[in-house]
């Protein structure tokens, strides 16, 4: 059933109201050591043409055979999009030409996928719940590279990413906002992390999108839709999304249409701009090929694969929830990767659980985008940080030290515990010290302590006064009580 237009993400118009329609195709490279037809390596990188074998390279001959640990991969990855897996698929030649496509066409899958109908459950900012159908995803091979900066009049092709194993995986037109699609694509990377069926490395070319945008007044049919290729950063296709929509809305409000076609995205004008009139599926010439058998296997083959699956975004969000009286929103963000969500849960193991969640999503964050680093590689482990926390609730440190501490450790390595040692900086409880540095400031401050008297609040002043003197190290609790003896407020 198609889905209601939501009015609060419609786009103004001089005409009315725009719905914007999006669907996604996201190119996911399977995490194989080898590509998905022979068995030359699918590692990123290398000197050009040196993964290159000759099933890769079209020699005459050459048969492709397929790679059962893809196939695995493909069926784990469609479980975890909750989708139908068939049973029986077949391999079809998509024929077209590239200068980087040495067959002449491309193995892919057609209308018979490896993976069937799925979906996908997105949480908006604003605590919406959407969900996302999936329509397929299937198997395909990956053509080369053309390159076109080394030499004044010639291009060179490298073969190294020929035949590399691709999940595309196919979504409903289900989408109706560039904040939508960003949360989409992030669920689906980080379900397929979760799975370790793709690293899910933009930047590096394993993980890329097609974006199909349309736009209607809410309740008319699905207008003519654009695509634009290969969208390799989230955050672009939010930008490409947007840009496209307003592009198609001015010219149908101008009194033009919109002719289907395939654009690009330039991210440094931020901008789409046409590439080709967009193809059909007939001029594609698909038909099954005629070197590999169909594909098929038995439901225990999946039953297998189901029992392997790890504990997948969804099903942990709601763990935290329950087992660490998280809200909704902190599980969900530290969830989001399975590297956060193992690192809090290490650094949460008998402690508070949401001064832990507010440490990795405040300060230890901070730190890791600051320093432009993975959580894998962070500075501080999360058995330090839990150290640290330690320290913080048996009163051995103060929180404003413990950040201190913190800046410490990013830079040393060090246990919490060494430093706050070495350094000198335990907290001082020692009622009797604490309570003479109190006299003594009160002492000195009458007109400071009148106003205390008339507004509560100033006593602040007091408290800072007295840590200031202390270099942050008196118990701020302990400061509080005694100074509220001390100017009668209690």
């Amino acid at each position: 059933m198609e889905r209601q237009a939501d009015f609060a993400k419609c786009i103004k118009g001089s005409t009315g109201d725009w719905e914007v329609v999006v669907g996604l195709e996201i190119h996911a490279q399977v995490a194989s050591r080898a590509k998905l037809f022979s068995g030359a390596s699918a590692e990123f990188g290398g000197a050009p043409n040196t993964h290159v074998s000759l099933v890769d390279a079209a020699m005459p001959g050459m048969l492709p055979v397929i790679n059962r640990f893809c196939v695995e991969q493909a069926v784990r990855s469609g479980l975890g999009l909750k989708a139908e897996i068939n049973l029986k698929s077949v391999f079809d030649r998509k024929n077209y030409f590239y200068p980087d496509l040495p067959q002449g066409y491309q193995i892919s899958q057609y209308k018979s996928p490896i993976v069937g109908e799925g979906e996908v459950l997105i949480d908006m900012a604003d605590g919406e719940a959407v969900t996302i159908g999936i329509e397929r995803l299937h198997l395909e091979q990956d053509a080369g590279k053309s390159v076109h900066d080394q030499h004044p009049t010639s291009s060179y092709v490298d073969l190294n990413r020929s035949g590399v194993a691709l999940m595309e995986i196919v979504s409903r037109p289900d989408i109706r906002s560039a904040e939508e699609a960003r949360a989409y694509v992030s669920k689906v990377r980080a379900i397929l992390r979760y799975l370790g069926t793709c690293d899910g490395n933009m930047e590096e070319g394993s993980m890329r999108a097609d974006v199909n945008v349309s736009v209607r007044h809410p309740g008319d049919d699905l207008g003519t839709r654009c695509e634009i290729k290969n969208v390799n950063s989230i955050r672009f296709i939010g930008q490409a999304i947007e840009h496209e929509a307003r592009r198609q809305i001015d010219i149908i409000e101008d009194g033009g249409v919109i002719d289907q076609e395939t654009r690009l995205f330039d991210p440094r004008k931020g901008e789409t701009r046409s590439m080709r009139s967009k193809e059909e599926a007939h001029d594609y010439r698909y038909f099954p090929d005629p070197d590999l058998l169909p594909l098929e296997f038995d439901q225990a083959f999946v039953d297998e694969i189901a029992g392997s699956l790890p504990e997948l975004p969804d099903a942990r969000k709601q763990r935290f929830i329950d087992d660490y009286s998280l809200s909704p929103y902190d599980a969900g963000v530290l969830v989001s990767d399975r590297a956060s969500a193992q690192y809090f849960e290490t650094a949460a193991k008998g402690r508070d659980a949401k001064v832990a969640a507010n440490w990795v999503m405040g300060e230890l964050f901070g730190l890791l985008n600051r320093a432009d680093v993975e959580i894998e590689t962070s500075p501080i482990s999360a058995e330090h940080l839990g150290e640290l926390i330690d320290l913080i609730s048996d009163g051995t440190i103060s929180g404003r030290i413990a950040k201190d501490v913190f800046e410490i450790m990013a830079e040393t390595g060090s246990a919490p515990g060494s430093i706050v040692d070495e350094r000198g900086l335990r907290q001082v409880s020692d009622t009797g010290e604490i309570e003479r540095i109190v006299d003594e400031i009160v002492s000195a401050n009458p007109d400071q302590a009148a106003q205390v008297a008339e507004r509560p609040k100033a006593i602040g002043w007091f408290v800072g006064q007295i840590m200031k003197a202390t270099q942050g190290k008196a118990n701020p609790q302990v400061v509080n009580e005694l100074l509220k003896k001390r100017l009668g407020m209690s």
